[in-house]
């Protein structure tokens, strides 16, 4: 017998972050230090007892608007198979087009989306990875959370020695300082810290124009990095091939981005070496893995942004050698936690995400929404 969503539920939960964050956004004037990430939850339940979860997240502004507009159209899901996850994600979308097919609109459809793959996963009893088609039971690392620009220097080094010493493989640290010479002089102070041979980004979070990009990418190439995050305004696809054709250095962007035909843009331009796509702000898992046949398509590399408890399973089911980003700020939300080991995150064998949602997550919910139907 088909099954059928009976429940939803909607969960806003506010994630306070134990010191407030700056990048080059922040030392440029343009916003101001993050003190905390808004999430929407999903949770969908059916008639034969099944369930899943997922989520979707905003930073600084945004997140009630994403749980305004999930719950307008969540209603929606009541009464029909948790199998059509396409049908549904065109059904979610549609219901709320008239504010767009982009940003927070299909980012509220995303939570959803990511608890209809976890429900259909955990039905077949596999991993979503498994689910997908795994290529590898690991993915590389790499660390973010200790590289902001609001840390002095010797702290950088060591938050990416105690990274390398956790098992993550790779560290990423911020530039975009007004000044050129504080940039190369921290990014030289990591790279001597950790030697040669441990893989070492950078990210300007989209602070330089193209001439500046030019300079510091030609002044960045010594110290031998994996790539060079969002050195331009992230929609400057013409910007970003240009750079990536004029340096040794790969270029990476892409987590800013809110659709599949933006990120298609800068594939078309080959603008970037490294795809940063962000399941839960492009739509969700659905969205996610048209994407990644157009990257893959092209021979790209992919790193998807943040959310590692998401894209884990996706870069597991990319077909060649991904990078995954670390951050440790989701720990509290969730009762599980990812294995690291040897620079790479491990799968587990639970199945679907593999994570529930924590005491700690329900106490800092701040709106709540239940969505019923008729059993059929």
């Amino acid at each position: 017998m088909t099954d059928r969503i009976v429940e939803v539920v909607l969960s806003s939960v506010t994630l306070p972050l134990k010191n407030p964050i700056s990048d080059a956004k922040v030392l440029s004037g343009r916003q101001r230090p993050m003190t905390e990430v808004a999430f929407l939850f999903a949770e969908v339940r059916t008639a034969n007892g099944h369930e899943g979860v997922g989520f979707s997240y905003s930073k600084r502004a945004g997140g009630p608007a994403q749980f305004a507009h999930a719950n307008q159209v969540a209603p929606e899901l009541l009464g029909e198979d948790p199998n059509d996850i396409g049908r549904l994600w065109t059904k979610l979308v549609w219901a709320g087009a008239s504010v767009g097919r982009s940003g927070a609109a299909t980012q509220a459809v995303a939570a959803i989306d990511v608890a209809l793959w976890d429900l259909k996963a955990k039905r077949a009893g596999l991993p979503l990875a498994k689910l997908l088609g795994a290529y590898r039971d690991s993915v590389r690392c790499y660390d973010t959370s200790g590289g902001f620009l609001h840390e002095p220097v010797e702290r950088i080094v060591e938050n990416a020695v105690a990274a390398r010493g956790a098992g993550i493989g790779g560290v990423k640290i911020k530039v975009g300082h007004p000044s050129p010479a504080v940039d190369l002089a921290r990014v030289g102070a990591v790279r001597e810290r950790l030697g040669d041979d441990v893989p070492l980004m950078v990210d300007a979070n989209q602070q330089w124009d193209r001439t500046t990009a030019q300079r510091m990418g030609r002044a960045l190439e010594e110290f031998g990095l994996v790539w060079i995050e969002e050195p331009l305004d992230a929609y400057d696809a013409a910007g970003h091939a240009a750079l990536a054709r004029s340096l040794d250095t790969p270029i990476a962007s892409g987590e800013m981005l809110t659709s599949v035909a933006e990120h298609a843009e800068l594939i078309h331009y080959d603008a970037v070496d490294v795809l940063q796509p962000d399941a839960p702000r492009i739509g969700g898992i659905t969205q996610f893995l048209r994407l990644a046949a157009l990257a893959e398509q092209r021979h790209l590399t992919l790193a998807p942004h943040f959310a590692m408890e998401i894209h884990v399973h996706l870069a597991a089911a990319y077909p060649s050698e991904p990078w995954v980003e670390h951050f440790d700020w989701l720990h509290p939300l969730f009762n599980e936690r990812l294995h690291i080991a040897d620079g790479r995150l491990h799968l587990s064998d639970r199945p679907g995400l593999g994570v529930t949602i924590s005491d700690q997550a329900r106490a800092w919910t701040t709106d709540r929404s239940v969505l019923q139907g008729e059993a059929p």
